[in-house]
């Protein structure tokens, strides 16, 4: 449970790939930020979903209340000797205990609720399992961003005040995407936009002070940190749980719609995967290796259970195979259910999942393993015609492979010859499926939230009904030979599924404080001195030094006893401005131009000096997405920023190559320098 000061909770959660650079295809063009155009739900929308999503909120603002409450009773019971005293405080726990209990029941009843997230076709399918999102507070972020700016960047925080805003009402926007795609786009946005947030205003080794408050998605307890990754997981984890709400309201009557929510399933379990593996010390137990290890598989399942969806409508013959292979999809959707329980039994996940996820989960494995066996027995018992006049050698190998063990009784290769012995061995896979069916319908009967589920039982009503008119079909008066145990099916599946990781690259972003310069240079981790203005002359028709780069415009070189080196100037340094305007993000060629048309009254020149940086950002730029190695070559600062240099600008110590060969200019004339990247321009004036 939560203790009194949750901010100051440590370990506070990391971001395995906080120092590394997000995959983000960014348009960096300098007088191009236009803004998100990109905005949540209307929070005023009486959908069923929008109602939903405002009792969790309502609760879990109440849960929090009550856990204050409860907190501060904790302490005047602990720090009081006056008896009286006690046995108040200890009444008044007693029921805050049961407020908090109430209200916990509550949330897992709005957590179940999965009907609100289902399809409203008319078919008939077994619901899925959905997730909610996780709720936040509102953070008011314009007081630390602007004395950064003022301070770090030495900027007047005031001309910010437009992009401060702005960034508000995206994490304000993100709070309630829609259930499409234009929602995920949404939280991918807001995540990307973290990343230079954090390179811009996050030191290493040191916060803004900023308290993130995220509510656990199941159980409403809040968690806060000061961590930006804390926020970042958050929205990660919404992100997967969105998935998860659109992969549920699919058609599954369609193969379209099947395919639609295999991938909407396999895109919330590579959420969840990237977010264990990337992510730790989380505070909220919905963000635990444990819990979402559970929610991996359980996504896993359910693409499973889509697979053999697509099967069943696909195999329109009745081929005896093809029944076979049906029969072994739904015994693979039931092992892999199976799995998922076994998951939700652990110790640190027991307590945690609602218990009519692990009904569900239960009950989803009877009921598959049943038609499993309900499949192999209309192989066996209504395709006796069509074996005959097949080849015999085929379906006697697919038979050989199909059950776990031998059945008893005659040999396999006569049971395909044999009418009767098939009808037996029908008759042992129908009672199973029968008695498998009955044990589903007492497990969902268990549950009062599941019982509440129409359709869900009308599918297992149905199913048992089908099963159970068949076996009846297969019984006959006369036989008194008891019905032998039909070993257990081959679990086989035709397609594999895939845990698709997060593809942040979909979403383009434009760095929302980009006037604060390119990132390269101007971020949270850089040291620069105060911004120097010098006052170049031109003499003898030369200005003395060698520029390089751009973005900003790197000075690579100082002539000795030239105009540069009287003015100040030093190797090093960066030009942000000429004559008073913005060059942060001027191309070499642009700077080259301007300090070329310059008159003989000189130019001035606003330079700064780096005094520390974290190599790291230009070295380890390695991308959070699975194909950060490749735009790792592509770009390496700004998000990749049009007609940008690729090679590291503060890695102008660097050992020449021999043999080079560059065109660089010096009083009008050309020469070669021994340098390789033609993009990553040198002039000398």
């Amino acid at each position: 449970m939560m203790g009194e000061e949750p901010a100051t909770r440590e370990p506070e959660m990391s971001d395995a790939g906080s120092d590394e650079e997000l995959e983000l295809p960014a348009r960096m063009e300098e007088g191009s930020h236009n803004g998100s155009i990109r905005k949540g739900c209307d929070p005023c929308s009486q959908t069923q979903r929008s109602k939903l999503q405002h009792r969790r909120a309502r609760i879990n603002q109440q849960i929090n209340k009550e856990m204050r409450m409860r907190a501060g009773a904790e302490n005047l019971f602990r720090a009081t000797t006056n008896n009286k005293v006690k046995e108040t405080v200890a009444l008044e726990l007693s029921f805050v205990n049961s407020n908090l209990q109430l209200l916990k029941e509550e949330l897992e009843e709005l957590n179940s609720n999965m009907e609100v997230y289902q399809t409203e076709s008319e078919a008939i399918n077994v619901p899925m399992i959905p997730l909610g999102l996780k709720e936040t507070k509102e953070v008011d972020l314009t007081v630390p961003l602007k004395d950064v700016i003022c301070e770090h960047y030495g900027e007047d925080s005031s001309l910010f005040e437009k992009e401060i805003k702005e960034f508000m009402e995206l994490r304000q926007a993100m709070r309630t995407p829609s259930r499409n795609e234009a929602g995920l786009e949404l939280l991918v946005e807001y995540y990307n936009q973290l990343y230079y947030l954090d390179q811009r205003f996050f030191p290493p080794h040191r916060t803004l002070g900023v308290h993130f408050h995220w509510y656990d998605s199941l159980t409403g307890v809040p968690s806060c940190q000061r961590a930006l990754a804390f926020e970042k997981g958050s929205v990660l984890f919404n992100v997967g749980a969105l998935y998860t709400q659109i992969g549920a309201r699919q058609d599954r009557s369609a193969t379209a719609g099947i395919d639609r929510a295999i991938d909407a399933f396999q895109r919330a379990a590579g959420a969840f995967n990237y977010l264990k593996e990337n992510f730790s010390n989380a505070p909220s137990l919905d963000m635990s290796g444990p819990s979402l290890c559970m929610l991996v598989r359980l996504m896993i399942a359910q693409v499973q259970e889509c697979v053999f969806e697509r099967v069943t409508l696909t195999t329109q013959d009745t081929h005896f195979i093809s029944q076979l292979q049906v029969a072994k999809e739904a015994a693979r959707v039931s092992d892999v259910y199976s799995l998922v329980l076994q998951t939700m039994s652990q110790t640190l996940v027991k307590d945690y999942v609602p218990f009519s996820w692990a009904s569900m989960v239960q009950v989803k494995a009877e009921h598959f393993r049943a038609l499993s066996h309900y499949n192999a027995a209309v192989a066996l018992c209504d395709h006796t015609q069509s074996i005959k006049e097949e080849d015999d050698e085929e379906s006697a190998k697919a038979l050989f492979q199909f059950h776990v063990s031998t059945p008893a009784g005659p040999p396999l290769s006569q049971v395909l010859r044999d009418p009767e012995d098939r009808r037996k061995l029908g008759k042992a896979h129908l009672r199973c499926a029968v008695i498998r069916h009955e044990e589903a319908m007492r497990v969902h009967g268990l549950c009062k939230i599941l019982r509440k589920m129409d359709i869900l039982q009308e599918v297992l009503s149905f199913m048992y009904k089908r099963s159970l008119d068949k076996y009846s079909e297969m019984d006959r008066e006369d036989d008194f030979d008891e019905t032998a145990e039909a070993p257990e099916i081959h679990s086989q599946t035709q397609h594999k599924p895939d845990i698709t990781p997060p593809n942040f690259s979909t979403v383009p972003v434009t760095d929302i404080f980009q006037r604060l310069g390119p990132l390269s240079v101007f971020c949270a981790r850089a040291r620069w001195g105060p911004v120097r203005v010098v006052s170049l002359q031109r003499g003898d028709g030369s200005l003395g030094l060698t520029l390089r780069g751009d973005s900003p415009v790197l000075v690579a070189g100082v002539v000795p006893g030239g105009c540069a080196q009287e003015a100040g100037l030093r190797e090093g340094d960066y030009i942000v401005a000429v004559d008073g305007e913005d060059f942060k993000w001027a191309k070499h060629g642009e700077v080259v131009h301007t300090l070329k048309s310059c008159s003989n009254r000189g130019v001035q020149l606003s330079i700064i000096t780096l005094h520390t940086h974290d190599t790291q950002v230009d070295r380890r730029q390695v991308m959070l997405s699975p194909s950060g190695d490749e735009v790792n070559a592509r770009q390496r600062t700004m998000g990749g920023a049009k007609g940008q240099s690729t090679a590291p600008l503060l890695n102008w110590n660097r050992k020449k190559n021999k043999g080079g060969g560059r065109a660089t200019k010096r009083l009008g004339s050309t020469f070669s320098l021994p340098f390789g990247n033609l993009r990553d321009c040198e002039s000398m004036y």
